[in-house]
């Protein structure tokens, strides 16, 4: 039986973890959840899945989960406090990080001190604060098992290979809702239209994101630390059929994939029965109805927040964390409908014009650049 503890237990990745865990119940269990504000959803967890701890990030939300689960066996806890205790809890084995924003990144660090394996769902560990992360990993003997589905494939696609020997990371992206679009056509897009994504079903900030291809600078920036690589090697490849989740080229020029249907069940559980397989149902790839599978490279300048993703990690030390924050905050406006679509690109441009690099940041460094970047766009409107 594994134990586990998974952050951000209400969303996409959190709910399809818990699916996991219910269709695997004699090889899961669950010891700890945390969520932001869905109590309604987290009571609901909790009378099925018995964890010890839950917590919630409002005090508000932590104050009526504790009612409406007062008769179960579980202590409710709030905030960044809660968090930490669900990382260092001495029950879990694995932490499952599918959190979203940088409240992730202390969690995570609890958790590997605590010498714990991550299963990682949060963009933002890596991203902003990967210089620190998988050196500690590496110094307490962690797994960071990607989540990713992009990053799943590839850390399945350098199982049995020896170290040193990639030539190229060829990184998959369907394209998004507006493949082959200009920036004339992309003007006029609304938030309802860059939410149809067209292969996979996620959060809202993710859609987005995957939309304006930041999420795959996202990716970009994870790759480089999960595996070692530097920028130019990692190449965007776009894939619309979402069939092939990403490949590894090796120096001798012999290309392994990894394949499946765009459902993030798949690198969920990998991630958590790693380094064993388990059987799922539902979850096979017809080849003779899919019929072709097609590759494009990405328009980097219609799309250019994918341009500014390598400029972010080229540049290194605070710059990522600018990159992640911006968007962060341009995405919530532009799903808020304050500003335009083609807006988002151009904001993160220039808050890393604004901003001055610092190049070791500690964890409170990163928070304060990330803070800097918030007042920046409230002064700039």
């Amino acid at each position: 039986m594994k134990r586990i503890a998974v952050l951000g237990s209400t969303g996409s990745i959190g709910t399809q973890t818990l699916e996991i865990v219910r269709n695997n119940g004699d090889a899961l269990e669950v010891t700890a959840l945390a969520a932001s504000s869905n109590v309604a959803l987290m009571e609901a967890q909790i009378r099925e899945f018995r964890p010890r701890l839950a917590v919630m990030w409002s005090a508000q939300a932590a104050e009526e989960l504790r009612l409406r689960v007062a008769d179960c066996p579980v202590r409710v806890a709030q905030g960044m406090d809660g968090l930490l205790e669900i990382a260092s809890m001495p029950e879990a084995e694995v932490l499952v990080t599918a959190i979203v924003g940088m409240i992730g990144i202390k969690p995570t660090i609890e958790a590997i001190r605590a010498g714990k394996d991550i299963a990682l769902a949060n963009k933002e560990t890596l991203v902003c604060a990967g210089h620190i992360i998988m050196p500690l990993a590496r110094e307490r003997g962690v797994s960071i098992l990607p989540v990713d589905s992009e990053h799943s494939a590839i850390f399945q696609s350098l199982n049995g290979e020896p170290k040193g020997k990639i030539s190229r990371i060829l990184l998959t992206a369907s394209g998004g809702p507006f493949r082959g679009w200009n920036r004339e056509r992309l003007a006029g897009v609304q938030v309802e239209d860059a939410l149809k994504h067209p292969n996979w079903a996620m959060g809202r900030k993710i859609t987005i994101d995957s939309s304006t291809l930041v999420n795959k600078g996202l990716e970009v920036m994870e790759a480089k630390w999960l595996f070692g690589v530097e920028p130019s090697q990692i190449q965007v490849v776009v894939h619309p059929q979402s069939i092939i989740h990403s490949m590894v080229e090796y120096i001798d020029g012999a290309v392994i994939a990894q394949l499946g249907v765009p459902d993030m069940k798949l690198p969920i559980q990998y991630a958590l029965f790693y380094p064993d397989r388990k059987a799922m149902r539902d979850n096979r790839v017809d080849f003779f109805s899919l019929g072709s599978l097609t590759f494009e490279e990405p328009d980097m300048e219609t799309f250019y927040g994918l341009k500014l993703a390598y400029r972010a990690l080229e540049q290194g030390g605070s710059m990522p964390t600018v990159y992640n924050a911006a968007n962060e905050r341009a995405v919530a406006l532009f799903l808020e409908r304050r500003i335009g679509y083609l807006q988002i690109p151009e904001l993160i441009q220039r808050c890393m014009e604004h901003h001055e690099v610092m190049r070791q940041p500690g964890v409170e460094e990163i928070l304060a650049a990330e803070q800097s970047v918030y007042d920046y766009i409230s002064e700039i409107g």
